[in-house]
């Protein structure tokens, strides 16, 4: 194992050797207070030409996200630029500068994670959790590296062997593996939301094939990273040929749902039955398709309710799509008058009130028919066509209701009501009915 070289350690016997007097720790000393400064005034500068922008919530995370890690990115760029110009006219080992580099680093390093992560997972609850053990995490790699003992730690790794079928991988391989991939796949989500994010603002393309090229952007985008990220710290693809059956056999079984959803999820994209702000009704839930996933479809209920419904139950069950062919649906409304009304005027005050209601369209006009002739009065039926029935249609039929009403009364038409008649039999009649023994 090689000797520990410690930047604290050096740094130390530096300064308890000669202090500060020295030009080379005043110049570092001066570098590093002047980079902090400027990066300090620059930030600040940032935030307040930002403050009081209304904008959307992920170009508000960007913007905020941007003003964190400003700072100690301008910090490190001007410490690495001055000391360039000092190692050139002092000794190239400058300890501080090296620590001052070191920190600024791992203080961008924290910031521009957290910084993806809430730009990808913007609404997700465990990334404002898991900021602290990010910067805890990345905070001991800075400590065990400026104390040596992580090049020590790296070779301890590097000597555990682990046999993956004919090949060797070190433990130290994976995890530069696994740090490899989380990295490029962060990057490939960011890329896919930037897409996401374009693409959602363009409204001459529908909403489905919008959701497909990002769903189909994420996944190649995804494969590609992990693709690029294994061979960059020298693990043989062809390791991964050993997953291959296990995999296949967990997608034949116990994985086979899943898969089932999300082939369905895309066929469902495809072929355009459903689409997004569509008004559906599956089994017993009616609701506007909300949001298509690549596992479910988020259906919202007009009374606000939410379900998530697979992709592979809009596959194998009837699906009431009374928005597919255009957003036109018809409301009823059914009353009874009295027989001896002048059903003509009371079928041109139905269709009156049809056509007063707010929400009913023209064109087709509302029509009254006479449905039956019921025991107690004569049933009628108005039929009014409106084409926004996300927002429900007993709002309408309340309406229309009441303007019958109301027209009805004006016009002096009644609307039966069953009536029951109560005879009483005198004593005597009944007893006359009674047989005798």
């Amino acid at each position: 194992m090689s000797a520990r070289h410690s930047l604290v350690v050096d740094f130390y016997r530096d300064l308890s050797r000669f202090g500060f007097g020295r030009p080379e720790e005043l110049a570092q000393l001066t570098l590093i207070v002047l980079a902090l400064g400027l990066a300090w005034l620059l930030n600040r500068a940032f935030k307040q030409g930002a403050a009081g922008k209304e904008s959307s919530m992920p170009a508000r995370i960007g913007r905020e996200g941007l003003a964190r890690v400003l700072f100690p990115l301008t910090a490190l760029v001007l410490t690495l630029l001055g000391g360039s110009v000092l190692r050139r006219w002092f000794a190239p080992q400058l300890h501080l500068l090296d620590l001052a580099s070191m920190l600024l680093m791992a203080m961008l390093s924290i910031r521009l994670l957290v910084y993806l992560l809430r730009y990808i997972f913007h609404e997700a609850e465990w990334v404002r959790r898991s900021e602290k053990l990010i910067s805890a995490t990345i905070w001991l790699g800075y400590a065990l590296h400026v104390s040596g003992i992580l090049p020590e730690l790296w070779e301890m790794l590097d000597a555990v062997q682990l046999h993956v079928g004919k090949s060797e991988i070190s433990l130290l391989g994976v995890l530069q593996a696994a740090v490899s991939v989380v990295l490029t796949v962060l990057a490939a989500l960011w890329l896919c939301r930037e897409v996401e994010r374009r693409l959602m603002g363009y409204e001459a393309m529908e909403p489905n094939v919008r959701v497909m090229i990002i769903k189909v952007t994420r996944a190649l985008l995804v494969v590609a990273s992990v693709l690029i990220a294994l061979p960059l710290v020298g693990i043989d693809l062809t390791v991964l040929s050993v997953f291959g059956g296990a995999l296949g056999v967990g997608l034949g079984f116990g994985l086979q749902k899943i898969a089932s959803n999300y082939v369905s999820g895309f066929i469902i994209l495809m072929d355009r039955s459903v689409k997004i702000g569509d008004l559906v009704q599956i089994d017993t839930r009616h609701g506007v398709v909300a949001q298509l996933t690549s596992r479910y479809i988020v259906l919202r209920g007009l009374d606000g309710n939410e379900a998530l419904i697979p992709n592979e139950t809009l596959i194998t069950s009837t699906v009431v799509n009374q928005s597919y062919t255009d957003r036109l649906i018809r409301v009823g409304a059914t009353v009874q008058v009295a027989y001896g009304t002048d059903v003509e005027l009371a079928m041109r005050l139905m269709e009156k009130a049809g056509v007063e209601s707010a929400r009913v369209v023209a064109d087709p006009p509302p029509q009254a028919f006479l449905k039956n002739f019921g025991d107690n009065g004569i049933e009628l039926e108005l039929g009014a066509w409106i084409k926004d029935p996300e927002n429900g249609v007993l709002s309408v039929r309340s309406a229309i209701n009441l303007a019958i009403w109301h027209a009805f009364q004006a016009n002096g038409i009644q609307i039966p009501f069953p009536q029951r008649e109560l005879r009483i039999v005198q004593a005597g009649s009944a007893s006359s009915i009674i047989p005798h023994n």
